[in-house]
C-alpha cells in the first residue's frame, strides 16, 4: 500500500464543486472513476480544498491510497489519458502513509478576476467577473490592506458554515490593474466556506463607492454576515497556489 499525492488543475465551470454528491458531476467523482478504472481497485480521493461550483484552480491537492504497482510519478501521465480536457494532473508523487493534506501546515492563494470594462469580453465570460462601473482600485487596495492578519472572519462566511471556528490569518492581500483586467489575490492559511468572495464583493463595493475603506474595520467587528458585501459569482475564483510549509513536499 501507498499513498499518492496528485496536484490537480481545473476548469470547474462544468462540475458542481470539487467535493463528491449525489446525481451530479464533481471534480472529485471524476477523479475517482479515473483512477478506479486506471489502477483496477476502488479509488477515492481526499482533497485539500473543496472548492464550489464554477470554481478553477490551477494546482489543487488530493491523496489517495493504491496497491498498485505503477510508480506515483507516472501516474499524472497515465491518468491525463483517461481525464476530460478540464482537468489536467500538473504532478503526482508518493508521500508517508500517515499524510493528510488538511492536517498539515499551509498556505492557499486564490485570485479573482474583475473584468472592469464598458463591455464585456467573451473570452473572459468564464473566468472573471464582469462590471462595467467604474471601480476606485486604490480605495479598493486600501479596504484590502484591513484584512490583512489575523481576524474573526465571520462577516465574510456563508452562513451555512460548520467550521468550528471564524478566526483565520491573511498573510497577504492585494488589489492590482492591468489593463481592464482588476486581480484580487489573497494567500492565508486557510479560507471559510464563500470567503474569497465574499471579500470579493466587499471590495467591489468599495470600488463602486458604496463603502469607503475604514468601514471594513466595522465589518469584521459585527461578525455579522449582513455587515459585508453581495457573494462575488464563481466564475471570477480561482485556486492558484497551494504550498505545504514543510520543505520536503514543496
Amino acid at each position: 500500500m501507498k499513498r499518492v499525492m496528485l496536484t490537480v488543475a481545473y476548469d470547474g465551470t462544468n462540475y458542481h464543486g470539487w467535493q463528491l454528491q449525489p446525481n451530479v458531476t464533481t471534480i472529485e467523482s471524476v477523479l475517482n472513476e479515473a483512477l478506479s478504472v486506471l489502477l483496477n481497485e476502488e479509488i477515492k480521493v481526499i482533497g485539500a480544498s473543496r472548492t464550489d461550483t464554477g470554481v478553477h484552480a490551477l494546482g489543487n491537492i488530493a491523496v489517495f491510497d493504491t496497491q498498485a504497482r505503477m510508480p506515483a510519478e507516472k501516474i499524472s501521465y497515465a491518468l491525463n489519458q483517461r481525464l476530460p480536457e478540464d482537468i489536467r494532473i500538473q504532478d503526482s508523487r508518493e508521500v508517508p502513509l500517515g499524510f493528510h493534506p488538511r492536517r498539515q501546515d499551509s498556505r492557499k492563494t486564490y485570485e479573482y478576476r474583475i473584468l472592469n470594462s464598458a463591455f464585456p469580453m467573451p473570452v473572459y465570460r468564464l473566468y472573471a467577473h464582469f462590471t462595467y462601473v467604474p471601480l476606485d482600485v486604490a480605495s479598493m487596495q486600501k479596504a484590502a490592506a484591513y484584512l490583512a492578519g489575523e481576524h474573526d472572519f465571520k462577516s465574510f462566511c456563508s452562513v451555512n458554515t460548520t467550521a468550528e471556528t471564524t478566526v483565520r490569518t491573511i498573510y497577504d492581500i492585494t488589489v492590482d490593474k492591468s489593463g481592464d483586467m482588476i486581480t484580487i489575490r489573497v494567500t492565508g492559511s486557510g479560507f471559510l466556506y464563500n470567503m474569497v468572495r465574499i471579500i470579493a464583493g466587499t471590495l467591489i463595493e468599495v470600488g463602486r463607492g458604496n463603502l469607503v475603506p475604514d468601514q471594513i474595520e466595522s465589518i469584521l467587528k459585527a461578525c455579522d454576515r449582513k455587515a459585508a458585501g453581495p457573494t462575488a459569482p464563481a466564475c471570477g475564483l480561482m485556486l492558484a497556489k497551494y504550498e505545504f510549509l514543510d520543505p520536503d513536499l514543496s
